[in-house]
């Protein structure tokens, strides 16, 4: 259940001036096919740049989920291109602002599981500002599972039903690549274990109606394209302080510090490299503990206040088009029950494809296969698979 975030180009329109009887006469332009503006021009391959760009039509992405968490099931987004205005400062000094993103889908899985969401992310006078933000409605049936470290481990089934909201806001520092913001989390939602008895497993401070968090972000982000990059840097660290002052039930936090690097090999070879660190102290809703997120493992199959994770990938462009990846990564999750160095580490591996759907974006999609000791699946993927 992954799927994909995005950068920018401008196209413009062109116009002939025709004379005719000695006089100049504009003759506008013949409007351009669907089947022209799916494809590019000079290679002549299927490529959505101009229906999205100068169009400004709808990138509509399927959502085929093969979540193990929550089976299988499909749905639909519709994403919307909107080139970032640009200033010839920035242009000179070699930058490339991502255009403004924004759009909406629902999907259905064959457990019961349901949702759907607004987001967008926009950028705002010559990227000096960034704005994401997301707001939908779910229902989730998913597996928790306990430790058992007196009893046997034990699966137990419960559904989170409500609302959730996102907001963040972040101001550039000077000319770096350094972003200073704010961000705003609130979840709402119904809580329910699938047999009542199963509460026996669980405090009371494990269950939550609300959750309001507040907290500050720093960004570093170096890369030349967010949707699929090729080169440079990505990290953040992120807190949010979930308070009842702001409108939490419960008081605990959340910390994440992460990096993403890419770097080209050559021509043809770029070099991915993950390492991702998420805690949860306080009184955290269990539902809400960070869980060990990599590509062949069911989301919450392992979770526990601290999670850490690292991961490589490599992507061989074979041609202008057509890509091939392989992948592998690591993770550990520890804290109520098991120390770091006693913790297990899960590990998983994959391989995948991708094709350049949208080249003046710099967008690729394609498809990953992954598989763990336990577990595996396949993922549709549109741009990066990290987030």
């Amino acid at each position: 259940m992954r799927s994909a975030t995005i950068p920018r180009l401008w196209c413009s329109a062109m116009f002939a001036l025709v004379p005719a009887l000695a006089v100049a006469q504009e003759e506008p332009t013949a409007k351009p096919s669907f089947w022209q503006l799916m494809h590019d021009p000079n290679d002549h391959a299927i490529d959505m740049s101009r229906w999205l760009l100068q169009h400004k039509g709808a990138l509509i992405v399927p959502i085929v989920i093969t979540e193990p968490a929550v089976g299988n099931g499909g749905g639909a987004a519709a994403v919307f291109f909107r080139p970032a205005k640009q200033s010839q400062a920035s242009k000179d000094r070699g930058e490339r602002i991502a255009p403004d993103i924004y759009g909406f889908g629902a999907a259905k899985t064959q457990n019961g599981t349901y949702g759907g969401a607004l987001a967008g992310e926009f950028h705002f006078r010559d990227d000096r500002w960034r704005y994401k933000a997301a707001l939908g409605k779910a229902s989730v049936n998913l597996d928790f599972y306990t430790q058992g470290l007196v009893l046997a481990p034990r699966k137990i089934g419960y559904n989170l039903n409500g609302y959730f909201s996102f907001q963040q806001v972040q101001r550039r520092v000077g000319d770096t690549p350094l972003y200073l913001g704010v961000r705003w989390i609130y979840i709402d939602l119904n809580s329910r274990l699938n047999i009542e008895s199963n509460r026996q497993f669980f405090q009371p401070k494990d269950f939550a109606s609300k959750a309001s968090g507040l907290g500050p972000v720093i960004e570093y982000d170096s890369r030349d394209n967010t949707l699929t990059p090729s080169s440079g840097l990505l990290a953040m660290i992120d807190t949010t302080f979930y308070m009842p002052g702001i409108g939490s039930s419960n008081t605990f936090q959340s910390y994440r510090a992460h990096t993403l690097g890419y770097i080209p090999i050559g021509t043809a070879l770029v070099l991915g490299l993950r390492a991702d660190y998420r805690t949860a102290p306080g009184n955290v809703p269990f539902y809400q503990l960070p869980s060990i997120d990599l590509r062949g493992i069911s989301y919450g199959r392992y979770q526990d206040t601290s999670v850490g994770m690292v991961e490589a990938e490599v992507r061989w462009n074979m041609t202008k088009r057509w890509a091939t990846l392989a992948f592998a990564g690591a993770g550990r999750a520890w804290g109520r029950h098991n120390a770091f160095d006693s913790a297990p580490t899960e590990t998983t591996t994959g391989v995948g494809f991708r094709y350049l759907i949208a080249s003046a974006l710099g967008l690729y999609a394609g498809v990953d296969w992954a598989w763990s000791h336990d577990d595996h699946a396949w993922y549709l993927q549109v741009g990066s698979a990290w987030r």
